[in-house]
């Protein structure tokens, strides 16, 4: 796919970030967080979909879990290739291309989501929507190039924040239709997603940039999964993110088959836990830009930041005073931030 790309990136000079690369910086990020907001809300939509399922469908409790079960599964699988993805094609490629690909979930659950449909043609459309929680993985390795050590946590935060966000957005979306339209009419919210994906897209190509220097090091992913700090982090991971994102897809199901509230009544109780979880996160990240953290000791010290996976190339050394005024001028100046070519 071709697309604009940056040939030097070196977020690092303060000069060159003063001058043009903050700039550019949170423009990506601005769109980032939109696409990955749309793929967060497709990726949770059985969450929502599940409660519009009544005794007409036919699915007992185990059933639907088991929907949700598979939509998250596919979700955590596809990180692994989409965080690769990246250094692969390009950031801005990828992020139009898998918005896009938001569509094929979303138009499948729109034309299965009646009763008569199969058990498991439910299945096979749930396990589609796992490509949205990909987005995540190659949405954080994009940004992480885009911006300084100093900011990362700031930056990333915010990404993953503005992200997380489209788990309430669905919710609070799907409580909106049951309290209008009633619970038989799922396809209203399915439906209203299909420009948003689109929109997403189209911003993504017209707004973003490809980052040439970023480099995908399968040596550094092996070493990583090698070295016991990175299980540490996601055995943590799992009960902070994996607590986060679990509970946002099954508590609203809870609600219905243990307590007995009504789709309405959990629909207007499942989006606090995660919009409370999207809110903090730019506030964890600024955190630990100011004062340091485990976590961010580990994907920051020289020692930890070349084996890991989504890392892009190992950041240059800084400049000694004695560098030449020329080279100087060369590595900040503006037109290299907006060098581009055609692949």
């Amino acid at each position: 796919m071709a697309g604009r790309w940056i040939e030097q990136w070196d977020p690092e000079d303060d000069t060159f970030w003063k001058r043009t690369g903050e700039r550019i910086a949170r423009r990506n990020l601005l769109f980032s967080v939109l696409s990955e907001h749309i793929g967060f809300s497709i990726w949770t939509l059985w969450s929502v979909m599940v409660l519009f399922m009544g005794p007409e469908y036919g699915i007992d409790p185990a059933g639907k879990f088991f929907l949700i079960g598979t939509a998250t599964l596919v979700g955590a699988v596809a990180r692994i290739p989409y965080t690769f993805a990246v250094a692969r094609f390009g950031g801005r490629n990828w992020t139009v291309f898998s918005a896009l690909l938001l569509l094929l979930p979303t138009g499948a659950a729109y034309a299965v989501m009646e009763p008569g449909t199969s058990y498991t043609t439910f299945m096979a459309v749930a396990a589609l929507t796992g490509v949205g929680g990909g987005n995540f993985a190659s949405s954080m390795t994009n940004i992480n190039s885009f911006f300084p050590l100093r900011k990362k946590g700031w930056a990333l935060g915010l990404n993953a924040g503005g992200g997380n966000i489209g788990v309430p957005v669905v919710q609070l979306a799907g409580l909106l239709v049951i309290a209008v339209a009633g619970a038989d009419h799922p396809r209203v919210l399915i439906g209203a997603y299909i420009p948003l994906i689109i929109l997403a897209a189209v911003c993504a190509a017209l707004r973003m940039d490809n980052l040439a220097p970023v480099r995908n090091d399968t040596g550094a992913a092996k070493a990583a999964a090698r070295d016991p700090h990175t299980w540490i982090m996601a055995f943590l991971y799992v009960g902070t993110f994996g607590s986060f994102i679990g509970y946002s897809f099954a508590f609203g199901l809870v609600l219905q088959t243990q307590f007995g509230r009504t789709p309405l009544q959990a629909a207007s109780l499942t989006f606090i836990g995660p919009l409370l979880g999207s809110l903090i996160r730019p506030l964890g990240g600024s955190l630990a830009d100011r004062f340091g953290a485990p976590a961010s000791r580990c994907g920051t010290s020289p020692r930890w930041r070349p084996r890991h996976p989504s890392s892009s190339t190992p950041p240059r050394p800084r400049r000694s005073p004695s560098s030449s005024p020329a080279s100087r001028r060369s590595s900040s100046s503006p037109a290299s931030a907006t060098d581009r070519r055609t692949r």
